[in-house]
């Protein structure tokens, strides 16, 4: 196997160069470097992990808490995109993933004592119960730490525009006349959830909407029965509402599929919009009316925010960054039909 001292003897310089080549230092010229680092490529030179680790005090290994309530794992369409943005831009920085679990061999173990058994030298915590204590004890602990859609004190953490999103997607119903909007939400327990109520309500009252006890109705994130009924609900009511907002484009598909069954059509007699932006609210028909989180800059900004606290600890801020979406306008909304 190719080493230091093969690719020092090659190049005509000392291994200490090479060493400081390989690492980026700024002491080396960039001339240096891109020779040094060719002549690595050629002779096939690898650098070992556990070697690299003892010398520069990281293993260049980033956990990813991800354990989401339905247990839909990376089915998960959301978080299973902004993951893959995590993972490229972290990769292009030269670091590796390793999902967080309870396992230590057979044993179980805590959050904590996992990434410290695997040595990671940050987590992202991604559609995990920010409640739990063994969450809230990673948070709180000096391992560097991004999350996703929640913010824990004086952490960094990256968090889709969720208020702006439910905004959006009211403006659009009530510029088609709508007053009678009814959104079936996501667990009451969620930030995201109260972020979306907020943006609802907002949009409601600043279109002049009044908007009735009844036509508020939760469900579960994810779950296509669970809105199924919640839409069966609504249809139910002395007055219907003209128009529904899904928790998100793949519990939108229980919805759909109960106004059909009521001998509704969309959007003639009711319109419908979710949220995500998913490929599934593309392919349905009518195609649907969402809101497209922007799932590669959120990943992006997650994988900087935490390279950052682990390269420059001294300098880097526990920033939150706020990433904006965009609506995406499909036929499933019309004017309202009383």
């Amino acid at each position: 196997m190719a080493s230091i001292k093969d690719i020092a003897k090659a190049c005509g310089v000392s291994v200490a160069t090479v060493s400081k080549a390989l690492n980026g230092h700024n002491d080396i010229s960039q001339a240096t470097k891109e020779k040094v680092r060719e002549a690595a490529r050629q002779i096939g030179y690898m650098p070992n992990s556990a070697a690299r680790a003892l010398k520069t005090n990281r293993t260049y290994n980033l956990g990813v808490l991800f354990v989401d309530e339905a247990q839909s794992g990376l089915t998960h369409e959301f978080f299973a995109a902004v993951l893959d943005s995590f993972k490229r831009h972290a990769e292009g920085r030269g670091y590796d993933i390793t999902f967080i679990n309870h396992n230590i061999g057979h044993g179980h173990s805590s959050y904590l004592e996992h990434c410290r058994y695997r040595g990671v030298d940050g987590v992202i915590a991604a559609c995990i119960k920010f409640d739990d204590p063994e969450v809230i004890a990673l948070a709180n602990s000096n391992l560097p730490i991004v999350t996703v859609d929640h913010v824990f004190n004086n952490r960094a953490a990256v968090l889709s525009d969720n208020t702006d999103g439910v905004h959006k997607l009211v403006d659009q119903l009530a510029a088609l006349g709508h007053e009678r909007i009814a959104y079936i939400h996501g667990e009451n327990h969620s930030a995201v959830t109260q972020k979306r109520l907020v943006g609802f309500y907002r949009a409601c009252a600043a279109h002049g909407i009044t908007v009735p006890d009844a036509y508020i109705v939760p469900s579960t994130y994810r779950d296509a029965k669970s809105c199924a009924a919640a839409t069966r609900q609504l249809l139910a009511l002395p007055q219907r509402p003209t128009a529904i907002l899904f928790p998100d484009d793949f519990s939108a598909i229980g919805g759909i599929q109960t106004i059909r069954e009521e001998g509704l059509l969309i959007p003639r007699d009711i319109s419908v919009a979710g949220y995500d932006g998913n490929l599934i609210s593309q392919i349905m028909s009518p195609q649907l009316t969402t809101y497209r989180q922007d799932t590669e800059a959120l990943g992006r900004a997650a994988a900087e925010l935490l390279i950052e606290q682990i390269e420059s600890p001294r300098t880097a801020l526990p920033e939150q960054k706020l990433i904006s979406g965009s609506l995406l306008k499909g036929q499933s909304v019309d004017v309202p039909n009383p």
